[in-house]
This record gives C-alpha cells, sequence and structure tokens, in this order.
C-alpha cells in the first residue's frame, strides 16, 4: 500500500481528490487527460451516468458507433457542459 494518496485537482468536481489509480483508456487520449484531472468520485458519477447511457439509448459497446458516442458524452461529462440526459428521460 503506497504511504501517500495521488490526487488530483478534479475538473469535474472542482476541488482536490483522490485521483484514479490507473489511466481507464490506454490507447485513447482522453484516458490521460481523465487520468490527469478527474477523481475517483468523479469517475464514480460517470459509471452510473453512462449506465444510464447505455440502457436508455439501448447501446452495444461492440460496435464503434456505440463507443465514440460513449467517448463523446464522457468527454462533456467530465470537461464541457456536462453530458446530456436522453430525450423524455424521467429520473426514477
Amino acid at each position: 500500500m503506497p504511504d501517500s494518496v495521488r490526487t488530483v485537482f478534479c475538473a469535474k468536481l472542482q476541488k482536490e481528490l483522490p485521483a484514479l489509480d490507473e489511466n481507464p483508456f490506454e490507447n485513447h487520449p482522453l484516458g490521460q487527460k481523465i487520468y490527469d484531472s478527474i477523481s475517483k468520485d468523479a469517475w464514480r458519477m460517470w459509471v452510473e451516468h453512462m449506465k444510464m447511457l447505455m440502457n436508455e439509448y439501448r447501446l452495444n459497446l461492440g460496435t464503434k458507433e456505440a463507443q465514440e458516442f460513449l467517448f463523446a458524452q464522457m468527454e462533456q461529462f467530465f470537461f464541457g457542459q456536462g453530458s446530456s440526459l436522453p430525450p423524455g428521460f424521467v429520473k426514477e
């Protein structure tokens, strides 16, 4: 166990928080950007949001289109105006 926890100034939550332990997408430029500036807390928020997107849009992550859609949503979620909700989506 490391003596100190790596932290980042989280671009999403705008405060210093524990960082991810590893790059989430080793071969994608967004992965390094997320590793360098997104906290574990914000990543957990994204995972929940991503599940909703996958269910609402019935995404097949085996397709390049679905992967590109999620990367675009992820970029917006972390670094833009936030990922949009699907049309007609009602949170339960």
